[in-house]
């Protein structure tokens, strides 16, 4: 996912209303999501390159350029984090982690919620688990379709059915 630019150049304002208050998460139960952030570089990093195929056979992934056959490095998806982290701020697009539910703090997949770039009045909305954790792409689906309806101020939303 990257910044989307408006044709003076600059970066495209937030896709949400200024007063609207960003949700800080998702209590799901079997899994959390929060805000993706470098502090989960190494434990992201592991969750997708361990898991391209079966993210690549996602709905919303197939046929997309993400997650690179090849993988990357530690250090370019820190990169990434780091853009997914300011695009968060800037409002610009919002990247949350996948959490195992608690105790456990270990990643097991992500969800983007960005404008679409084709049409800005559409929101694209996708997400993924890790390939030892299927069974939870459809309740991270649902779960993930539910809040986005319920406290979110979106008029449009594409996000691939499971």
């Amino acid at each position: 996912m990257t910044d989307q630019e408006t044709p003076e150049g600059s970066a495209t304002p937030s896709f949400v209303p200024v007063g609207f208050l960003v949700p800080g998460g998702l209590d799901a139960g079997d899994f959390r999501l929060l805000p993706l952030g470098p502090e989960h570089n190494e434990r992201d990093h592991a969750a997708w390159t361990g898991s391209i195929a079966h993210i690549r056979a996602t709905p919303g992934f197939v046929g997309r350029s993400w997650p690179p056959e090849a993988g990357m490095t530690l250090e370019a998806n820190l990169r990434d984090l780091e853009k997914h982290a300011a695009d968060f701020a800037q409002r610009r697009g919002f990247t949350y982690t996948v959490l195992e539910g608690r105790p456990s703090c270990e990643v097991i997949g992500c969800v983007y919620i960005y404008p679409d770039r084709d049409d800005a009045a559409v929101t694209a909305v996708s997400s993924w688990v890790r390939a030892d954790r299927a069974a939870l792409d459809v309740p991270l689906y649902v779960a993930v379709r539910d809040w986005l309806a319920k406290d979110w101020p979106l008029a449009r939303v594409d996000y691939a059915a499971r």
